[in-house]
């Protein structure tokens, strides 16, 4: 609807911006840190490694300092877990602890409310070699992992999140690098049982976040990109209804309801993969009660009917994809595209949000969003980048318009805080406000730099979004 009386987003709105351990610290071997699935990988052709990436575990106190210049609210980081515990279990790594409770720290000292991911895309590879998710056991060593967590870090951060787009590890993992079903005769039984044992892990530890830490708030962090149908055609509704319910509510369903989605538990049915649930387990998903929704939204999907012949084709997280019988990936030609081929719909971001509202009326909080581009640094130091200006002008505007229809929105935090190594594109797609002076394999002198966008996000986190 067109909104005439805007209303102003909350006095306690939280600006601030993103990144996650294995795509911006480095050191991924050192300081007794052991090996996750991303350190063990095969890197993209063409693409860093990530042993130094920005370099944030070294200087982490620089870039907290920009980010408390810019006025940051809070900073949503990743805690890698192989840090806390090189080996998944076991023997506790002290150095991780305090390096963690320094970044902690540092951000309070600049005013900046820590929102702490406790997984992003990095199991440790010891507990992988062990089967990974696979495994029952799983469930109960995320949970320990968790609970070091609250016992070190619980008296400072009142803001978590528990695993990041757990629907991408669930639906390419192999395109981001987190296990593979290479040989698996029915990799959808694999997947959805990881899966389930995920669902189960988060479940058991908002409960535990609940009890440790009675004043601190927890949630998911799934990317959520509302699904259009390619047409007004019947089948191409049911089709997105397929879509939205395998890409999206089967985890927003579970984390908030604690119950499976009946659209994705008859898809299950359907290729002989329903998960092995034991008794209780339902009941712990009921017990979990999220108080917030995280959320990352890069763009929408658009789908069509997919008749029942062709092979499953997988995409990566934002594109070309098709599962005979359910639905197939369709260009949208309505929407603009990025220079790394994504289509951009702020537009779509408020529908989004809307959708979310709707079905799950929780506050929400944006965890990724933002425009991946090759940034140019100048001889006189500057970036500008005003392409990303406008595209995060045009996202914002339209979680203003969200909240004057009465959709609870609770902060905005941009991918990314500072320029880090894309999942699967290497350091050239640069997503940050910080420029990091550094090349695919050439590691130069790190230097920061503050683009055109770092001055502008300054001045819209100062009026608290009435100045875009």
């Amino acid at each position: 609807m067109i909104i005439k009386k805007m209303k102003k987003l909350p006095e306690d709105f939280l600006w601030g911006a993103s990144t996650s351990a294995y795509q911006v610290e480095g050191a991924n071997l050192t300081n007794g840190k052991g090996p996750s699935v991303q350190d063990v990988k095969k890197v993209p052709e063409g693409t860093s490694e990530l042993d130094v990436c920005a370099d944030f575990y070294h200087r982490y106190k620089e870039d907290i300092a920009l980010m408390g210049e810019m006025g940051f609210k809070t900073f949503r980081f990743s805690i890698a877990w192989s840090r806390i515990l090189p080996e998944g279990v076991g023997a506790v790594n002290k150095e991780g602890i305090d390096f963690y409770s320094d970044v902690i720290d540092e951000c309070l000292k600049n005013n900046i409310e820590p929102l702490v991911t406790m997984f992003h895309f990095d199991l440790p590879a010891a507990l992988e070699k062990k089967g990974g998710w696979s495994r029952r056991e799983s469930v109960d060593e995320f949970v320990e992992f968790a609970k070091i967590l609250y016992e070190n870090y619980g008296d400072r951060v009142k803001y978590w999140l528990t695993i990041n787009e757990q629907n991408m590890l669930t639906l390419v993992g192999d395109v981001i690098g987190t296990g593979s079903t290479e040989g698996v005769e029915n990799k959808y039984k694999k997947l959805y049982q990881d899966n389930h044992h995920m669902l189960l892990a988060q479940a058991k530890a908002m409960k535990l976040c609940h009890e440790m830490l009675p004043d601190a708030k927890i949630g998911p962090a799934p990317n959520i990109s509302l699904v259009y149908p390619a047409s007004c055609k019947p089948e191409d509704m049911l089709a997105a209804q397929n879509f939205n319910a395998i890409r999206n509510w089967l985890y927003l369903d579970m984390a908030v309801w604690g119950r499976y989605n009946n659209l994705v538990w008859t898809y299950l049915e359907e290729r002989d993969a329903l998960p092995d649930i034991l008794p209780g387990d339902m009941d712990i998903m009921k017990a979990a009660k999220p108080d917030f929704i995280g959320f990352n939204y890069y763009n929408t999907a658009t789908v069509q009917w997919a008749d029942a012949s062709g092979d499953v084709k997988l995409g990566d997280q934002q594109s070309g994809a098709k599962e005979p019988g359910v639905y197939q990936s369709f260009a949208n030609p309505n929407l603009l595209r990025t220079e790394f081929g994504w289509e951009i719909d702020p537009m779509g971001f408020r529908a989004t949000m809307r959708e979310m509202y709707s079905r799950y009326h929780l506050p929400m909080i944006v965890t990724e969003n933002g425009l991946g581009a090759y940034d140019k640094l100048t001889e006189d130091g500057k970036i500008h980048d005003e392409y990303r200006i406008e595209y995060l002008r045009k996202h914002i505007e339209q979680i203003k318009l969200a909240v004057s229809e009465g959709v609870e929105m609770m902060g905005y935090c941009p991918w990314s805080a500072i320029d880090l190594v894309s999942t699967h594109e290497g350091v050239v797609k640069r997503y940050g406000f910080i420029y990091v002076n550094r090349d695919e394999f050439d590691l130069k002198d790190l230097a920061r730099y503050r683009k055109d966008s770092f001055f502008w996000y300054k001045k819209v986190i100062e009026s608290n979004g009435e100045e875009l």
